[in-house]
């Protein structure tokens, strides 16, 4: 670990946190999410090559996260509209779990 900083069970990390334009708030949200979005499809395809079947896990999220975009977009057209800026935070949390065998 850098900085031998001792491993905690629960880890929050900052990802955002900052006052946005407009703009800005689009184009950082929707490429986290776009890219979330784009992590289930190929893990959508990958288990359809490999296994034959799709993954229920990325076929359950990728309609909730386009979801998220769209309302990303009307979140971001009113504040444009209204000329106001966006606050916007978000975490990262990190928990750690036994693997499944």
């Amino acid at each position: 670990l850098p900085n031998n900083q001792p491993m905690n069970k629960h880890e929050t990390l900052s990802l955002i946190d900052g006052h946005f334009t407009a703009d800005e708030a689009r184009e950082v949200l929707v490429s986290i999410f776009l890219a979330k979005i784009n992590f289930h499809v190929m893990r959508n395809f990958s288990s359809q090559e490999r296994l034959g079947c799709s993954d229920k896990v990325a076929m359950e999220r990728i309609p909730i996260l386009k979801q998220s975009v769209e309302r990303i977009q009307e979140l971001v057209s009113h504040a444009s509209a209204n000329k106001e800026r966006l606050i916007v935070t978000a975490e990262v949390k990190i928990q750690f779990a036994a693997a499944e065998e």
